[in-house]
Order: C-alpha cells, then sequence, then structure tokens
C-alpha cells in the first residue's frame, strides 16, 4: 500500500508562469511578432465566468495553429496571445468575436479608440520587448503574492476550525501496535478495473483493486491526526499495512478474490516474508491474474531495490503496474525498459481543458509509446473522463463513474 490516494497533487505552473517562460526563450527570435493582451478581468463578475474565459481563448484557435501562436489564459481571466506574421485583420476579427461575445458588458460598448484600448493593448514584440518583459514579470509576481496569501488564508482557516495535528513518531508506533492485532478486514475495499469500449458504455471487469480505507482507517483509530502529514511516517505506516493486508489475502476463504485482483505495495514488502507467505499460498495458475501496482517514488528512490523486486516478481509470474502517473509525467517512463506491464494514468479535467489540440496530441503519442492496452485511465468520476479517455485509445478505466455504471448494469459483487 504505497502513497497512492492521499497525497495532494500539484496543479502545475501558472499561466503567468509559462508566458514569462515562454517570453524569455523566444529570446532574439522577435522578428513578427506580435502580442495582444485582453483585458476580460475588466467585465463584471457575471460575465467573466470560466466557461465564458475559455469560449473566448478558443476564438483564436485557428491563429494558433496558422501563425506560430500561444493563448495564455491568465489567473484574472485575461488573455495573453503571441503570434508570427499573423494578418493584422485576422488578429482584429477575433478581437470583435472576442468583444460580440460580451457585448452586453459595458467594456465591451463604445468605438472610439480609448474604448478599444480599454479593452485590449497591442505589443509589437520585437520592438517593445523589454517593455513587456518587464509587464510580465510583474503580472507573475503579482499572481505569486496572491497565491502566497491564499495558502495563509488557508492554513489560518484550517488551525480556526481545529485542523488534524500531525502524525508524530509517537503516535505512529501506537497505531502500528494496534493494527497487528486488529481486524481490518472492515476496512478492505475493492474497486473494478473495466474494459470499456467506444459504442458500448457496459464496463467488462477486468481485475479488481483491493485495498484498505485511510481514510476510513484515519477516522475510526486516529481521528484526531492526519495520516499523511509526513511523507517517511506515512510510508512506514504503509508497509505495515501492506504486511496486515498480505496476512488478510493469506487467511481468505473469499474465492471472489482468488484471483484477478492487484494490491498496491511498497517495493520493500515485495522482498519481504510477509510477501513470501503470500507468493506461496496462492496456486502457481493464480499468479498470473495478480497485479502488484507500486508508486513512482518507491520505483526510483531506490531503482536497485526495484529491479531486484521486479525480477523476481517477473519469474514468479506476477504483473507489475506502476501507479500515480498523470499527463504531466507519462512522458518520461519508458514502459518497456522499466520492464512493467501496465500504467495508471489519473484522470484530470486539465487533460480535457486544451484550446490548442497540442496537449492532447501530445499525451496520445505518449499513450500510443506505451502501449494503449497497458493504460488504466483511473479517478474517473464522470463520464467526460470515459469520453476524453476513449478519444485517446484507453480502453481500461476505473473510478467512481464506472462504479455506477456497473451497479445500473446490476453487476457489482
Amino acid at each position: 500500500m504505497a502513497l497512492s490516494q492521499v497525497q495532494n497533487r500539484s496543479r502545475g505552473p501558472s499561466q503567468e508562469y509559462l508566458l514569462l517562460d515562454y517570453l524569455q526563450r523566444l529570446g532574439r527570435n522577435l522578428d513578427g511578432r506580435l502580442a495582444v493582451h485582453i483585458h476580460l478581468s475588466r467585465l463584471r463578475p457575471q460575465n467573466r465566468q470560466e466557461h465564458h474565459i475559455r469560449i473566448a481563448a478558443a476564438t483564436f484557435e485557428g491563429m494558433v495553429t496558422n501563425y506560430e501562436g500561444q493563448i495564455f489564459t491568465l489567473s484574472n481571466s485575461d488573455l495573453f496571445f503571441i503570434c508570427r506574421n499573423a494578418a493584422i485583420e485576422d488578429i482584429d476579427a477575433a478581437i470583435m468575436k472576442v468583444r460580440y461575445l460580451f457585448s452586453e458588458d459595458p467594456l465591451s460598448q463604445g468605438d472610439e479608440e480609448e474604448d478599444l484600448a480599454r479593452f485590449c493593448t497591442w505589443y509589437n514584440v520585437e520592438s517593445q520587448y523589454d517593455e513587456l518583459l518587464d509587464m510580465i514579470k510583474q503580472l507573475h509576481r503579482e499572481r505569486e503574492r496572491k497565491a502566497r496569501l491564499a495558502v495563509a488564508g488557508d492554513k489560518g482557516a484550517s488551525s480556526r476550525k481545529g485542523a488534524k495535528k500531525p502524525l508524530d513518531p509517537e503516535q505512529l508506533g501506537k497505531l502500528e501496535t494496534f493494527l497487528r492485532r486488529a481486524d481490518l478486514s472492515n476496512l478492505m475495499r475493492r474497486q473494478p478495473i473495466c474494459a470499456i469500449t467506444p459504442g458500448n458504455m457496459t464496463p467488462q471487469p477486468v481485475f479488481r483493486e483491493l485495498y484498505i480505507s485511510i481514510a476510513d482507517l484515519q477516522q475510526s483509530v486516529l481521528p484526531e491526526f492526519d495520516l499523511a502529514s509526513s511523507l517517511w511516517l506515512f510510508q512506514h505506516l504503509t508497509q505495515t499495512l501492506d504486511a496486515r493486508m498480505l496476512a488478510m489475502l493469506v487467511r481468505n476463504d473469499d474465492t471472489s478474490i482468488a484471483s484477478s485482483f492487484s494490491i498496491n505495495l511498497n517495493v520493500g514488502t515485495i522482498l519481504s516474508p510477509p510477501f513470501l507467505n503470500f507468493d506461496s499460498s496462492l496456486k502457481a495458475v493464480a499468479r498470473g491474474t495478480v497485479v502488484i501496482e507500486l508508486q513512482k517514488i518507491d520505483i526510483f528512490g531506490d531503482m536497485g531495490a526495484y529491479m531486484f523486486a521486479r525480477d523476481f516478481m517477473r519469474e514468479r509470474g506476477y504483473r507489475i503496474c506502476l501507479d500515480g502517473l498523470n499527463h504531466l509525467t507519462l512522458q518520461f517512463i519508458d514502459r518497456e525498459r522499466l520492464g512493467l506491464d501496465l500504467l495508471k494514468l489519473q484522470w484530470s479535467p486539465d487533460m480535457a481543458d486544451d484550446l490548442t489540440g497540442n496537449r492532447v496530441s501530445e499525451l496520445k503519442e505518449h499513450i500510443d509509446r506505451c502501449g494503449r492496452a497497458r493504460i488504466i485511465l483511473n479517478r474517473c468520476d464522470s463520464d467526460e473522463a470515459i469520453r476524453v479517455g476513449q478519444s485517446l485509445g484507453i480502453t481500461m478505466y476505473q473510478g467512481r463513474y464506472v462504479d455506477k455504471l456497473l451497479t445500473s448494469e446490476g453487476r457489482v459483487s
């Protein structure tokens, strides 16, 4: 049970940072480049909803492709478009379309030069590069300042509400003593991984993931403590939970989980006596249906230990899955060289929020390279996750929406 479902995940660098990075990387390659800053932050709040801004940004999609363009949606809802050798008329036409979208807002009204200047600002990147760079640096600094204030505010709110205490070694010791003698069967959960093919939304179960619910364990045993507050203490805890999970499977008399299941383990657990006991309890034919899931932090933290454990698992017939990947980290994984059978890719709405089409096409390339049939899209909580996954060629899915489909089919056990 490695560090899977409890850690916060970053949403990646801000658009302000990406814009600054892009402008700095342009270097001296500035010939023919124009930039337009569209001040949608000046719209009334009711006209500044996320879907409004997304539609406005989509207006520039064609020019992104035709004129080496880049569109950035800043945290304050402003748009920033940079392109090369674009016809002024084309940019004007796009800006007019955006103004028309918000024609009911005072910002978009009036045809005088000062009215247009209030709506957007033009830059000749080559001649105004230093001015533009300073302005974008200021935008980035302001975004970082607001982000720090938001974090401080969240921390203050948490402390006012009585935030959970961080787990310390003393409490960890008491918890592990309790876990060694407690019956954890009521905390064991099962979630199916299913094949769903285009044109047929009926899930076909492939195997089930078995895991001990950390949230339920925390609530029932140490509700006042945050079990994941310390990465290394939590990893130590998961090793204890690994051993308990394996012991429960050795004693298992439930034929429905005698094969075709996955368990999330630490690499160190695979090299320990509890795993050897578990291995000896399985029939040889069953091992080929068991998937061992590992976290990337555990694999890359000690590559030598992983390779030793990997060779042992492959020799015994287990399949190996790397868990915890997202659409940004998949590109760094060489599945075949690492000796992995499966990869788990976490669904995120960011995967679908791709105005240029570049992110989706690049992700599709990485999925094809790793093998479409080897990817599991997990954390699928909506039909959008399935639709996007199918557009990428993925056929295996896991998550609450998949559970819901199975329930509606009357096939959940």
